[in-house]
């Protein structure tokens, strides 16, 4: 277990639903990855990101998912990408990852908390 956060930091950290609308290959990316783009609604629009999910999951199977990412971290240069957001997931035993959903439809942009 890493450090504990206090509730102030916790609460700095935006978390967001949002749908994946595009999926493609990232071949530049040291590690195999996707690029994303991801619909977060009205307020934060269409965000980019590269996710190293290609274990579990192939760019057709991914649009139109409910995905939950973190919104306000700073964009980050991934090869010739820049990243916008960071898709949460659990990493199962053999390391791959595991997107994070909803449980049920939610609305885009919706906050997580």
């Amino acid at each position: 277990m890493k450090k504990n956060l206090n509730w102030e930091e916790f609460s700095r950290i935006d978390m967001r639903v949002g749908t994946i609308v595009g999926a493609q290959l990232f071949p530049e990316a040291r590690k195999p990855a996707y690029k994303l783009e991801i619909d977060f609604g009205e307020e934060l629009g269409i965000l980019k990101t590269s996710a190293q999910i290609t274990d579990h999951y192939q760019p057709a199977d991914l649009k139109g998912k409910q995905i939950i990412a973190v919104v306000n971290f700073p964009p980050k240069q991934i090869a010739n990408f820049m990243s916008e957001c960071l898709v949460l997931g659990s990493v199962d035993e053999k390391n791959k990852v595991i997107l994070l959903q909803p449980e049920r439809h939610a609305q885009n942009g919706d906050r997580v908390s």
